[in-house]
């Protein structure tokens, strides 16, 4: 549809002057867009299949953040949260601004958060119709036309094929990806991945909502048939999209939302789901999506004759994503939200295969193992990432978090004291050893523990607490062999065990030193022991 004059003035106001303002286009006609400008092509059954190489998966080094007076004393800086100033914003704005003049943009009015109390509209600004289709997947839809009333609280402009220069922008690359809270405005250039839309408004609401007394997630949320809800907390390639997809339960959202005094919220529209290796077994209802109209397949190979995808083939990367709308899935939550979360589960993606599946955290633990964040960036979720590697991520999101970690897990302190909410640590990554030792987590086991947190099963299971992590692991259960459950027990040398053990415990500590003057001395005493060795 044609862009009303008030379209046209936010524009004008941003220095931006298009040929065409293509405005709040639906899918077909962003498929027929997408297809004309040689954007992508179709799959078998109907997906839209696009390629973003040689940026398949975000670019956190090209990331800055406009400092100024009012951000200055609130913003944890660092190499997360580079600074950038106003001038240099100024300047990549205006040579974006000269790149856009005279082509076609695409924009769409959508807002992020399903709560009405806290959502955040989004006006989302691109030269690709792919990527605007991908907005529209992603962010929450209004229902029939957008209001006149509409007014954007923040705007990405994402011109994907303008190159920054490192020497004239102040960038560390051709891709820029720039963030000025003052003016509610994020610029997105030089790469195509999709992703950096997302998780560029995500950053700003993890600024943002604090001030309101939401915790922002990185994290999926499903609830039972009697209204009883979790959080999946997790990294890109933990689980939280597969273990919160479960048929048996309603599917709140799989990656970011917000706890806030009346519940959770999901602040998306739909799913980014990792698509190597899925097959309609081990993954069915994600796998159905991949025949669906309207679904965004990055970076998938297709067969050359029947159009097929190939999730096996990761020729392009292993980060091959689907984007698709929650609508797609059955069993999803129709308003986008659900209760106060009676259990909170950390994922984390151990490559050395010594913590155990499942244990139930202690309240101080949960605070001390939210402030760690201990996982392992997985291959292909960021450029230059090619297998994976032990990692702390505070929060588990440490880089999508604005503000100090202190500010989050104070929050999450406060939540679940407040509601009672009981929290576990979960390992979905290797067991029987270390990566290219042992193997990961069958699927089905860590499917079994977390259904036996989610009914109950496990409230009552005689517990062995282990003498290094101090973690309390169930002695069983169902549908999981016992020996499993202890780390120790899977490795062929128990010694080798108690030494990768030690090293990481040690590791823990350290990463924690970061923490300990922010922190009461329980929490900083619930961490793993260097002094506890096994019998």
């Amino acid at each position: 549809m044609s862009a009303p004059p008030r379209i046209h003035a936010h524009l004008q106001r941003l220095n931006l002057s298009p040929d065409t303002v293509h405005y709040n286009l639906k899918p077909p006609r962003l498929y027929e867009e997408a297809l004309d400008r040689d954007e992508g092509v179709l799959a078998a059954n109907g997906p839209l299949v696009t390629r973003t190489d040689p940026y398949t998966g975000r670019s956190p080094n090209d990331r800055f953040i406009v400092r100024d007076e009012a951000v200055a004393d609130a913003i944890n800086w660092g190499a997360v949260n580079q600074p950038t100033d106003r001038a240099t914003f100024t300047h990549l704005h205006q040579r974006m601004a000269t790149h856009a003049e005279g082509r076609d943009l695409f924009v769409q009015d959508l807002y992020a958060g399903w709560d009405e109390e806290y959502r955040l509209p989004v006006r989302i600004v691109t030269e690709k119709a792919w990527h605007s289709l991908f907005a529209r997947n992603m962010f929450v839809r209004p229902e029939g036309p957008v209001p006149n009333s509409f007014e954007p609280g923040f705007t990405v402009v994402d011109l994907c094929e303008f190159e920054a220069d490192p020497e004239r922008d102040g960038t560390n690359s051709e891709a820029a990806i720039f963030v000025d809270i003052g003016q509610s405005l994020i610029l997105i250039g030089g790469t195509h991945y999709g992703g950096e839309i997302k998780k560029s408004i995500f950053s700003v609401l993890n600024y943002l909502l604090t001030d309101e007394g939401v915790l922002p997630m990185h994290c999926s949320a499903n609830e039972g048939e009697d209204g009883r809800t979790a959080v999946f907390f997790g990294l890109s390639g933990t689980g939280k999209t597969t273990l919160s997809a479960d048929a048996s339960r309603t599917l709140i959202g799989d990656d970011e939302h917000g706890w806030s005094d009346r519940g959770v919220y999901n602040f998306e529209g739909g799913c980014y789901a990792k698509m190597i290796d899925i097959t309609p077994k081990s993954e069915p209802e994600i796998h159905a999506t991949t025949q669906e109209f309207g679904t965004i397949l990055e970076n998938v190979i297709l067969e050359d004759d029947t159009r097929e995808p190939d999730f096996a083939d990761d020729a392009i990367t292993q980060n091959t994503r689907g984007s698709y709308p929650l609508s797609t899935l059955p069993h999803t939550a129709e308003d986008g939200q659900g209760a106060h979360p009676e259990h909170v589960l950390f994922l984390t993606y151990d490559a050395f295969g010594v913590l155990p599946p499942v244990s139930e955290l202690t309240p101080a633990q949960a605070m001390y193992h939210f402030l760690s964040g201990y996982t392992a960036k997985v291959a292909g979720t960021e450029a230059g990432v090619s297998e994976p590697k032990a990692t702390f991520s505070t929060c588990f999101g440490e880089p999508f978090m604005v503000r100090d970690p202190s500010v989050y897990a104070d929050l999450l302190g406060q939540k679940i004291r407040r509601h009672d909410t009981d929290c576990w640590l979960v390992n979905t990554g290797m067991t029987g050893g270390p990566y290219g030792v042992g193997q990961r987590m069958e699927l089905d086991h860590t499917r079994a523990m977390v259904d036996a947190i989610l009914d109950g099963t496990l409230a009552d299971v005689p517990r062995t607490r282990d003498p290094v992590f101090g973690l309390s692991i169930p002695d069983r259960v169902p549908g999981v062999p016992d020996a499993v459950l202890t780390p120790r027990q899977t490795w062929d040398d128990p010694q080798a065990y108690d030494r990768q053990a030690q090293e990481l415990a040690r590791d823990f500590a350290d990463n924690f030193e970061a923490y300990a003057d922010q922190v009461s001395d329980t929490v900083r005493a619930a961490g793993p022991s260097m002094k506890r060795v096994h019998g």
